[in-house]
C-alpha cells in the first residue's frame, strides 16, 4: 500500500543549492505511484545569502513546502530538530539540501517499509563523494562509535534516514552542529531498536560550500562521538535511564493502507512561513 512521507532537510546558505534540491523532492514525490499523502519541511537555519528568499518562493509552486525560520545561525543540529519536530505524516525522510542525497535512493526503502517489519532505516553510502580528508574522518568516527555502542553498521554517521514519524519526532535531540545524524543513530540504538540500512547513492554537492570548518568539524565530532559513548555506558550500567516522556510505544507500524491525515490533494492551501521561537 502506498505510505505517507516527510521530507526533513536543514538549510543553511544553500541558495546555489535549494531550488533544485526542492524541486526534485517534489517531482520525485508527486510521481511515485507508491508515496501517498507527502510535505516538505526545510528550517532555514539563519541564511545570510537568500536562501530564506529562494524557499519562500518556491512556496508559491509548491504550497506543500513548509519552511520554519530561524532568526540566527543555531547549527546543523538545531535546524535538523526543528525540521523534524514540523512534520506531520507517517514516515520522515531526513536529507540535506546541498544535492548529495537523490531522493530516488527512496526507490529501495520504500518497499522495504512496505514489507513489513522496520521502524528506522539508515543509507549507507557504499562510494562517499566527500573528499579524502572528510572520508577519512566520517571512517574514523563511525569506527569508533560502532565500537562505543557495540553494533557494526556500515555508515554510522550518514544523514540519510527513513524513521518511522512517531518514533522521529520524539527523539531528545541535543546536537548542535554537524554530529546530528550521527547522534540519530545512537539515539535510536538507545532506545533498543535496529538500523536496518541498504546502499545509496553519493554526489558531490551541488555547488556552494560547507558551512562548518574541517578541523573545528573533526574536533567537535571527536568530542561529541566521546560523549555519545560515555552515556551509553552509564546507560548500560544503569547510571543514567532511557527518557520515557513522549516516547511512543515501540510497536512497528501496522499493516494496510494508513489514515489519511493531510487533506485531498486539491484543497491544500500555502503554508506560511514559521518563525521558530
Amino acid at each position: 500500500m502506498p505510505i505517507e512521507i516527510s521530507v526533513a532537510a536543514p538549510a543553511y546558505n544553500e541558495a546555489a543549492n535549494i531550488a533544485a534540491a526542492v524541486t526534485e523532492w517534489r517531482d520525485y514525490l508527486e510521481r511515485h505511484p507508491e508515496v501517498a499523502a507527502w510535505e516538505i519541511v526545510v528550517c532555514d537555519d539563519g541564511s545570510s545569502d537568500g536562501t530564506g528568499r529562494i524557499l519562500r518562493e518556491l512556496q508559491a509552486g509548491c504550497p506543500r513546502l513548509t519552511v520554519v525560520t530561524f532568526a540566527s545561525n543555531r547549527g546543523a543540529g538545531a535546524a535538523i530538530a526543528a525540521a523534524i519536530a514540523a512534520t506531520r505524516l507517517e514516515w520522515v525522510v531526513l536529507l540535506d539540501s546541498d544535492g548529495q542525497f537523490p531522493i530516488a535512493n527512496l526507490d529501495a526503502f520504500i518497499g522495504r517499509i512496505q514489507a513489513g517489519g522496520v521502524l528506522a532505516l539508515s543509507g549507507a553510502r557504499i562510494r562517499k563523494a566527500d573528499s579524502l580528508p572528510y572520508r577519512w574522518g566520517s571512517a574514523a568516527s563511525g569506527a569508533v562509535s560502532n565500537l562505543l555502542h557495540r553494533t557494526r553498521y556500515r555508515d554510522f554517521n550518514s544523514i540519510f534516514k527513513v524513521v518511522h514519524g512517531p518514533l522521529f519526532r520524539a527523539l531528545p535531540l541535543e546536537s548542535a552542529g554537524m554530529n546530528c545524524s550521527t547522534e540519530i543513530t545512537a539515539r535510536v540504538a538507545e532506545l533498543g531498536h535496529t538500523w536496518t540500512e541498504l546502499p545509496i547513492e553519493h554526489r558531490e554537492r551541488g555547488g556552494g560550500s560547507r558551512g562548518w570548518r574541517f578541523w573545528r568539524g573533526a574536533r567537535d565530532r571527536a568530542l561529541f562521538v566521546g560523549y555519545l559513548g560515555l552515556r551509553h555506558w552509564l546507560l548500560r550500567r544503569g547510571v543514567l535511564r532511557v527518557p520515557e516522556r513522549g516516547l511512543p510505544e515501540p510497536r512497528l507500524p501496522e499493516p494496510g493502507p494508513p489514515e489519511p491525515r493531510l487533506s485531498e490533494p486539491g484543497e491544500h492551501v500555502g503554508v506560511p512561513v514559521r518563525e521558530a521561537r
